[in-house]
């Protein structure tokens, strides 16, 4: 039977095959390398770099020309589990066709070069990041933006949770899931192409891997992640032209005055980075028809219109451009966690540009990645403001709004063009009625308190919008004001029911989830400023409580920020008469993938004290989990997704739960 191509060892040494058996391997399987480089590449160079870089590393696996009288190698006798072989996959062309070990020996060169992206030389300051010009040079290609095709929400969910990784863990993911090798090969495999800590990034690889391993096997085969079936758009055409014109008006005077060396010399210096003419100039940005929101598959920030009584107005655009441009000491400048506020790389997108609350505000949207607000007093000698915000891949929930006014305790909202519905609630009055909030013709609301930041909680306001009948997703949503420019969108996930599959998000506007947010608002206190994206109340195991209690709730609060990494909150909301008595934190972890698709198994445990006056330790998990239990100060278990043992109130104790489909889980603390 032949060997699975993944199953291989890379070949050593004497081993090297010759330039014609590596390019005819290379070739067989170029697709399955390509997309191997692609996803092991860092997401920060971008969809079109990235997919250039991916091609390169495969192109450049190729062995010197002194190889090329080699013989083939013998294929290497590997010693495979009688359970780890398996018939060759019609999903796994290699296997398929038998590829011999010059497969394994290319797809460790691909694999060395691609890690090759995120290390810096030994001899490079660890705080610096290292230029470009030290790592692996890109093919070019001029005049085209080469992208994949852009998939669905779950794809760009993966995207995102692989974007939190390093290199190493998206190899590891991708070997485990693609090439399909044990955690042992997989290991082997990224120690010999340079990952420093090799068996690390596998068990963190094996932390990403979702319960539904052929779906996320699906994801990872889709159009969103195959560098060989692209899309082709134009770069800026009129920027393309006139770069060009000055590239030759430059070189014309510099033959002329003779200046080549001192221009060279001068470039070396390292300067601040400084936008283009082209960037800056009010005439060259970019404005959407106003109907081109209802007439496209992508709702976002790209296709906003134009909006304001000042759209027109040359000298103020041209002011915001100039202070985004070569921002002035005297402006203030804030940005949301993760976003750069570099210069214009090319005309931006107009938004906004209008009078509100006795400012002149300019509102931008950056290539897909920022929104950029500029305002400046309409009197007095106050300084302008500079904000950035990151929204790459907003949708029509998150793009659906972006603060352009904030004063005292109130804020205003410029809505998008498909919000067709627009109200206010309090998530600490989940009885109380939508009020209606009205909007002007600009797309600017009424002002809207927003959460206060200190401890008093007594209210929490968000607004509830809904999206027009004109695009399909035609439904309500709330969104909270965390401090951003962008606010977050709140969703919630019920109870998993009794035999049915597992529950998805879903908008939190019905009485489950307004009764779930009544009880968790408050926690959304730590989340200000952050970044986030969107918050998600998981409601994951119901407890009935020793001694005959009503049944309490487990949450998991999840927040997502726009850079990818989420926050964990677990609460636990006992029984109470009161519909908006805060839950209490039992556990609190960053940078983690729990409760979201890719961390689907979660078990948490507290303290606490019956009517009785007895003490428990009290240990719920999610729906995979078939039996807890606790040791240490007290021993004790429990068949199911819940346990309660007597314990002392100062008891330490560690909890473990057995999952049904094998492995063990620890709590979250």
């Amino acid at each position: 039977m032949p060997i699975h191509p993944s199953r291989q060892r890379s070949t050593r040494g004497s081993e090297r095959p010759g330039v014609q058996q590596a390019e005819a391997a290379l070739v067989e399987h170029y697709p399955r390398l390509v997309r191997l480089a692609y996803l092991v590449l860092p997401p920060s160079l971008g969809r079109h770099r990235r997919v250039l870089a991916a091609h390169a590393a495969v192109q450049r696996a190729l062995p010197g020309r002194r190889t090329a009288t080699a013989g083939p190698p013998e294929p290497l006798r590997t010693r495979v589990p009688a359970q780890g072989r398996s018939v060759p996959s019609p999903r796994n062309p290699a296997a398929a066709h038998g590829a011999t070990s010059v497969y394994a020996w290319v797809r460790l060169r691909v694999l060395r070069t691609a890690l090759a992206y995120e290390r810096r030389p030994r001899w490079w300051p660890a705080r610096i990041p290292a230029p470009a010009s030290l790592r692996p040079a890109l093919p070019f290609v001029r005049g085209l933006r080469l992208l994949p095709r852009t998939g669905g929400a779950e794809e760009l969910a993966l995207d995102r949770t692989l974007s939190t990784v390093s290199a190493a863990v998206r190899a590891a993911f991708t070997l485990r899931l693609l090439e399909e090798l044990t955690d042992l090969e997989a290991t082997v495999l990224l120690a010999r192409a340079g990952a420093s800590d090799a068996a690390g990034a596998v068990r963190a690889a094996g932390r990403l891997e979702s319960a539904d391993r052929p779906r996320t096997e699906s994801l990872l085969r889709s159009a969103e992640f195959d560098p060989c079936t692209l899309q082709t758009r134009p770069s800026d055409l009129l920027r393309r032209r006139r770069r060009l014109r000055t590239v030759a008006s430059a070189a014309a005077l510099c033959v002329m005055a003779g200046g080549l060396v001192v221009l060279a010399a001068e470039n070396g210096r390292g300067g601040p980075v400084r936008a283009g003419s082209v960037a800056v100039d009010p005439a060259a940005l970019l404005r959407t028809a106003a109907t081109e929101w209802a007439d496209t598959s992508r709702v976002d920030f790209t296709v906003w219109p134009a909006r304001g009584d000042r759209t027109q107005d040359r000298n103020l655009l041209g002011r915001a451009l100039r202070t985004w441009g070569h921002t002035p000491r005297s402006v203030h400048v804030s940005t949301s966690p993760g976003t750069l506020s570099v210069p214009p790389a090319q005309p931006p997108r107009l938004l906004y540009a209008g009078e509100v609350d006795g400012a002149a505000v300019v509102l931008f949207h950056d290539g897909g990645v920022r929104v950029v607000r500029y305002a400046e007093p309409l009197t007095g000698a106050g300084a302008a403001a500079l904000d950035f915000a990151r929204t790459d891949d907003a949708d029509v929930t998150t793009g659906a709004a972006v603060v352009i006014s904030r004063r005292g305790d109130r804020a205003r909202f410029l809505l998008a063009p498909w919000v067709s519905e627009t109200s206010t609630r309090d998530l600490l009055a989940p009885n109380a009625p939508a009020r209606s909030l009205k909007v002007g013709r600009d797309g600017v609301t009424a002002p809207v308190s927003h959460p206060s930041p200190g401890r008093n909680c007594g209210s929490w306001p968000v607004m509830q919008l809904r999206s027009s009948e004109r695009i399909a997703d035609n439904h309500s949503f709330l969104l909270t004001d965390l401090g951003d420019l962008a606010p977050v969108h709140l969703t919630y996930t019920p109870l998993p029911g009794k035999g049915a599959p597992p529950r998805g998000p879903r908008e939190a506007t019905g009485g489950p989830a307004l009764l779930s947010w009544a009880r968790t608002a408050c926690s959304l206190r730590a989340l200000r400023g952050s970044g986030v994206r969107a918050v998600n109340n998981w409601a994951f195991a119901r407890q009935p409580l020793p001694e005959g209690g009503t049944p309490a709730d487990w949450v998991c609060t999840r927040a997502d920020t726009w850079q990818g990494p989420g926050r964990v909150l677990v609460q636990f909301l006992q029984p109470t008469a009161s519909l908006t008595a805060p839950g209490a934190v039992v556990a609190d972890r960053p940078d983690t993938a729990l409760c979201s698709r890719f961390g689907q198994h979660v078990l948490a445990g507290t303290h606490w004290r019956a009517p009785s006056g007895r003490w428990y330790v009290l240990a719920a998990g999610s729906r995979a989990v078939n039996r807890i239990e606790v040791t240490g100060g007290v021993r004790g278990s429990a068949g199911g997704t819940t346990l309660a043992v007597r314990a002392p109130q100062d008891a330490q104790v560690e909890l473990k739960a057995r999952l049904r489909k094998g492995g063990t889980l620890s709590a979250v603390r």
